[in-house]
């Protein structure tokens, strides 16, 4: 899907817009990514090509065997550094110039050829067992880790020398986790880079950095397409994000310094903001970032589809509050407005067990079951025939329904239990919260301060959350308690607001 862009155009006054000299972009960061780094390696490449037609998009068979041959060829790095680069090179043209089924045979191809000799392995470990301690037990160890080290991982190490080859290897864990869903033996391959990346990007090594208007514009770009949270819509939509009441810190490494990995968008209010339309209303008056007392984390976004798994969001909200607590001592409070991203589905689950078990509630429609008797009552005032079914299918179908004011009166009381119920009682086999950004939350530490009602009214706020979103506070004095109160116990930190409307 091709999308009209638009670049910003700076002047004395405001910022106009014109469109970009190319009128479309490709359909991922993906494809952007290739046709960058194609160039970025074309330097290196020849050498090793020698002028040889490369493999078939698809890698049919007798291709893939060549193919082999050149992996080989690249482990084995005969020659010095340079004719290793054009070797890595080669091969990295070679991936990008397959389609999809063609890069799922590379990645299979590494995945069988190039894995662990398990022969290897079985043999160092009981030379492990036989070992008397001492230098002859260190060097059976030492034999193991050896043996346990595929040859593959050498192989994809070497992408890393070249410009922008953590960025490839990156976009390829993220295809190989696509491929895995279907092929279980790609699951070695992503594990292996998953592993790599685990160290690459050690927390220690990133660079938090404040984004502005001033940043460039490819930064600012792509950071409308990455936002994840709450779409951004257009330059000015931007530019109200990155206003001087507003902040926007990213994490950046070393190896990728053009690209974010994660990004937080903080808003600087007085008080605990309970609506993102207000937060991100463009005419809403500017506010004195100096007479903030609150600032409020109301969108969170990871960047990179091939780091899924690699945690940076806890150490980016910790070192965006000390870097705020510096630049302005007036800010007293700290917390989220943050999306409740499977309480629709969990509610769509209680229906359908109901709809299962109508003996629960015999006489009365299917899911009344989930009201309190004066729910129901009220309910029913509203209108005899109306079923609390009936009301959940209105605010999947009816854009508006939040504009009835009788109607959202009556739902409030109870959705806003069932979600409190759902944030604070709900969990998975491990004990911990089912909401995902609720456990991120409170595995940081912060505690469940507040339900707000119709607090997001896009599409995607009524469709996930029935427009609610919960505030996370993040009080610095009990961090660690609530933190390991939870992590440890399974306890959730909640203000008393919340636990009334849990009982």
């Amino acid at each position: 899907m091709c999308r009209r862009r638009f670049l910003p155009v700076r002047g004395r006054g405001d910022v106009c817009y014109i469109p970009a000299m190319k009128a479309t972009i490709p359909d991922s960061f993906l494809d952007r990514t290739m046709a960058q780094l194609r160039r970025a390696w074309e330097d290196y490449a020849p050498t090793a090509i020698g002028g040889r037609e490369g493999p078939r998009p698809e890698l049919p068979k007798d291709d893939a065997r060549r193919l082999k041959s050149q992996m080989r060829d690249c482990l084995q790095g005969t020659g010095g550094e340079v004719s290793a680069r054009a070797r890595a090179a080669a091969l990295g043209h070679t991936y990008l110039d397959l389609n999809a089924k063609g890069r799922q045979r590379f990645l299979e191809l590494l995945a069988h050829e190039f894995g662990t000799d398990r022969d290897a392995v079985d043999a160092a470990a009981l030379k492990i067992t036989a070992a008397p301690r001492g230098e002859q037990r260190y060097r059976t160890e030492s034999a193991l880790r050896s043996a346990l080290q595929p040859p593959r991982r050498r192989l994809l190490t070497q992408f890393n020398a070249l410009p922008d080859g953590t960025k490839f290897l990156v976009d390829m864990r993220a295809e190989a986790m696509t491929f895995a869903r279907a092929n279980n033996d790609l699951r070695s391959v992503e594990g292996d880079l998953r592993e790599m990346f685990e160290l690459w990007f050690d927390v220690g090594f990133l660079e938090l950095r404040r984004i502005t208007w001033d940043s460039p514009a490819a930064l600012l770009e792509k950071l409308i397409d990455y936002e994840a949270v709450h779409e951004i819509e257009g330059w000015p939509d931007l530019k109200n994000r990155l206003d001087s009441d507003r902040r926007l810190f990213a994490f950046f490494h070393p190896r990728m310094p053009d690209e974010p990995l994660i990004f937080v968008e903080v808003a600087l209010v007085d008080g605990l903001a309970g609506n993102i339309q207000h937060v991100l209303d463009q005419n809403a008056p500017r506010l004195d970032p100096r007479e903030a007392d609150t600032a409020i984390f109301y969108s969170i976004s990871n960047c990179q589809e091939g780091l899924a798994g690699i945690s940076f969001g806890n150490f980016l909200i910790k070192r965006v509050v000390d870097h705020l607590r510096s630049e302005f001592a007036n800010l007293k409070t700290f917390s989220t407005l943050s999306p409740i991203p499977g309480f629709g589905s969990w509610l769509d689950e209680q229906l359908a067990a109901l709809r299962e078990d109508k003996g629960k509630s015999a006489d009365s429609p299917v899911g009344e079951a989930l009201l309190t008797p004066a729910e129901r009552k009220a309910l029913t005032a509203l209108e005899p025939a109306v079923t609390f079914e009936a009301a959940m299918k209105r605010l999947i179908l009816d854009s508006r329904w939040h504009e009835d004011r009788p109607l959202a009166k009556v739902l409030q009381a109870p959705l806003m239990r069932l979600c409190a119920r759902y944030l604070v009682e709900e969990k998975r086999r491990d004990g911990q919260a089912r909401d995902p950004v609720a456990h991120f939350h409170l595995t940081n530490g912060a505690r469940v301060e507040r339900l707000n009602w119709l607090a997001d009214t896009s599409p995607k706020g009524r469709l996930q959350s029935a427009g609610m979103m919960v505030n996370y506070l993040y009080r610095l004095a009990d961090i660690e308690k609530n933190h390991e109160a939870y992590t440890g116990k399974g306890k959730i930190a909640m203000a008393s607001d919340v636990k009334g409307l849990v009982k």
